[in-house]
């Protein structure tokens, strides 16, 4: 709904995959000439080493001796792109998602997702979200959806890179309820006092998932991922800076961004078609098994 990478991913491994498969499948016994020569058309793009990046994790001594088996690898493979693929213009041939959603297949429980870009809504970016969501994932939302609601759980996810922030449950046997929690997380943040060892240990939750350890494998993934995204050392310091140096006065200013959630926010949830069309929410109902 909010970003062309999501819109991506859904495409890749979301319920439009899962449609996509299914028609697929019939096109294969009915016109399998076309499906094979999509498959050409794919294979010409991924298999190509015009814009190919390769990461290597590996110490200095042996990939001097890595490099040239690398550079022969890149040599075997087609050197042109058959023409260009630019994502943007084909992401905007796509027709939009709605934004209030309910996905159906036959299950007693339900997935509550509700989200929204806080860019757009104004906020500016500050360490402080990562503790402020770190208490209320294991806090607030762990309290009423799980503890109280009987969810197997819930949580809330924000990325610096798009804005994009979600609160989301899994296996919940509510629906409605747990999307007024969602929109009463505002007043929950404004009425919050903390102590000092309650926001010290929220700050601690939210170094240690900022700088969690990680073997080599982990660390050259990371390293790619900051390249392709442009994240710099720089910027990264300063958010654990901030994240340090979190106050009582963050949790209550990110609670007027986040009040205006409840109403700019999307919806998505996956659940029975009997609990959907049952919420009075006005979902757009896609049904999925």
């Amino acid at each position: 709904h909010f970003h062309p990478a999501y819109r991506v991913t859904e495409l890749v491994n979301g319920v439009e995959n899962l449609l996509f498969l299914r028609g697929l499948a019939e096109r294969i016994d009915s016109d399998w000439p076309g499906v094979l020569a999509d498959l050409e058309a794919v294979r010409g793009y991924l298999v190509n080493r015009a814009g190919m990046i390769a990461n290597v994790t590996l110490d200095e001594a042996n990939y001097a001796a890595f490099a040239p088996q690398l550079a022969d690898f890149f040599g075997g493979l087609p050197g042109e792109s058959p023409r260009p693929l630019r994502f943007s213009e084909n992401l905007r041939g796509l027709p939009a998602l709605p934004r209030h959603e309910g996905l159906t297949f036959p299950a007693q429980v339900n997935y509550v997702g509700k989200g929204a870009d806080l860019y757009r809504l104004g906020y500016r970016l500050d360490g402080s979200i990562a503790v402020i969501n770190n208490l209320l994932r294991t806090g607030y939302l762990l309290q009423k959806i799980r503890i109280q609601g009987g969810a197997y759980g819930a949580f809330c996810t924000f990325s610096p890179i798009s804005g994009v922030y979600t609160y989301l449950s899994y296996r919940d046997p509510n629906l409605t309820g747990t999307l007024d929690v969602y929109d009463a997380t505002a007043g929950y943040l404004r009425g919050l006092e903390l102590s000092d060892d309650e926001l010290t240990r929220s700050i601690i939750g939210a170094i240690g998932s900022i700088d969690a350890y990680q073997l080599p494998d982990a660390k050259g993934y990371t390293s790619l991922t900051r390249y392709l995204t442009g994240e710099t050392d720089q910027r990264l310091q300063q958010f654990r800076d901030e994240v340090l140096g979190t106050t009582t006065a963050d949790f209550h200013a990110l609670a007027d961004v986040l009040a205006a959630v409840e109403d700019a926010g999307d919806m998505v949830v996956l659940g029975s078609r009997e609990a959907v069309e049952e919420s009075g929410l006005g979902l757009a109902v896609t049904k999925v098994m």
